[in-house]
């Protein structure tokens, strides 16, 4: 299984959905709260520039943010992407 890893900030409505809707479904994930300017410019570079918060990223892949996360979901694309098929 592909390791979830999660940019948040702590006041970020999408970052709740995000952690609700990974938890909803029993995924574990690293959350990274990018309070700190330093953990936040490194998301962006990862991020390919996107500033904004959540930021997701299943093994190597960079999703997105939680529209991203959950159109993979409608799409039932994101369990694929959890087990490596993607």
């Amino acid at each position: 299984m592909n390791k979830v890893e999660i940019y948040t900030t702590p006041t970020c409505p999408y970052c709740h959905a995000a952690k609700a809707l990974l938890d909803g479904k029993g995924i574990g994930y690293e959350e990274i709260s990018v309070v700190d300017a330093e953990l936040r410019a490194a998301m962006t570079q990862r991020a390919n520039g996107r500033r904004t918060v959540p930021q997701v990223f299943v093994g190597p892949t960079h999703v997105g943010g939680f529209d991203d996360l959950a159109a993979l979901e409608r799409e039932g694309k994101l369990e694929p992407l959890l087990q490596g098929a993607a």
